[in-house]
């Protein structure tokens, strides 16, 4: 995810000891200097509305606990979030993670019909194969474990490493890769395309199934099956600020955009002049549209998503101009998401995710839910 998920390869900074099997997190200032090569001296005052950075996440699990504890509980070291009724004997466990900021991914869809556990990492950084097995082992229930994964390099190494342990207890395990940015191939954290919006409708979906009771390969088929029928692409107008950090994560003009911007604020494809909505939705569709590639006649699910800044108003004049543009496409809008659901921080913009949907995928998509974050048909 950053530069420091090379450290098996010898190039990443001082770790602190974690202990166990999982993999330490970098000393700060190192971490800044790593990450942010051009910090120097002390953290800045960030203006968040928070106690202290370095408690950010650890206190956010606790107000999530607090707020749902019909649906969720929370275990801390190592940190996960689980259904309250898990383990549910004869279904297939769904577990997701990543790191912090991008809530309410992915701590905010546990619960009946997506996640059965999410493990979250630190701000912006992979969470550690020990939260990963140990959130395996408590929602277990005989059927195995789907690891839902997002193509960043650190969590796919992590994920990978719990899937062998687990494996090793005798739980059977499979996993689904979501690598649906079409902005770039590849990028400074990742080798191949990054998992962004897909991976909501990939939870969801195979959510769905799982809780229907389908077995672990076709829990994982139609996980797959989600990946390569979706594709997305976003746009940052401001950056974000890491709390540990202080500052904006890189520099955007008032007058300028990211266009395929990552949900850390990795470089997109090109940095332009502000435009309008209308230009902005064509920037962002077109290679959307031309890389599946979309038919006239399909049927799709549009998800139009919020990066954590930009208000509800403005994601409904985004997802008018891709509706207009849909349907001169000659493309059926079957289902609809908008709002804030894999975010970055306070970062203003948004990302489009369309997922050419079939009979099955429409009927997983409109199966109950009951998460914090995501809920219809209960």
């Amino acid at each position: 995810m950053w530069p420091w998920d090379e450290r098996r390869r010898g190039r990443g900074p001082r770790l602190l000891p974690t202990g166990g099997r999982g993999v330490g997190k970098p000393a700060f200032p190192t971490f800044l200097r790593t990450v942010f090569p051009s910090f120097e001296g002390e953290v800045a005052a960030v203006k968040k509305l928070i106690n202290a950075p370095e408690n950010v996440v650890r206190e956010a699990l606790a107000g999530i606990a607090a707020a749902h504890p019909d649906l969720l509980r929370v275990h801390v070291d190592p940190d996960y979030i689980a259904r309250a009724d898990a383990p549910m004997r004869g279904k297939v466990a769904l577990v997701s993670g990543g790191g912090s900021g991008h809530e309410p991914l992915h701590g905010g869809f546990v619960g009946k019909g997506m996640l059965d556990a999410a493990c979250p990492g630190a701000i912006f950084t992979s969470p550690v194969p020990d939260q990963m097995l140990a959130a395996a082992r408590a929602v277990h229930g005989d059927a195995g474990i789907l690891f839902v994964v997002k193509n960043y390099t650190g969590d796919v190494m992590n994920f990978e490493l719990a899937a062998e342990l687990a494996a090793a207890e005798g739980m059977p395990v499979a996993s689904v890769v979501t690598n649906d940015d079409v902005a770039v191939r590849d990028s400074l954290y990742t080798a191949g395309r990054r998992g962004v919006g897909v991976t909501v409708l990939v939870e969801k979906i195979a959510g769905a199934a799982a809780e229907a009771g389908a077995d672990l390969a076709t829990c994982q088929r139609i996980a797959e099956k989600v990946n390569l029928q979706g594709r997305s692409m976003g746009v940052a107008l401001t950056s974000c600020t890491v709390p540990h950090l202080g500052r904006p994560t890189f520099d955007l003009p008032d007058d300028q955009m990211e266009i395929g911007i990552g949900i850390h604020g990795e470089p997109g494809r090109t940095r332009r002049q502000l435009a309008s909505a209308a230009a902005i939705a064509e920037l962002l569709a077109r290679p959307i549209l031309e890389d599946l590639p979309f038919r006239r006649g399909d049927q799709v699910l549009a998800f139009v998503n919020g990066m954590g800044g930009t208000p509800l108003i403005e994601l409904y004049v985004m997802y008018h101009e891709l509706s207009k543009l849909l349907a001169g496409e000659g493309l059926t809008i079957r289902r609809s998401l908008v709002g804030n659901y894999i975010t970055s921080l306070e970062m203003a913009g948004c990302s489009f995710t369309l997922l050419k949907l079939d009979d099955e995928l429409t009927r997983l998509w409109d199966a109950p839910v009951l998460t914090p974050a995501l809920r219809w048909g209960l």
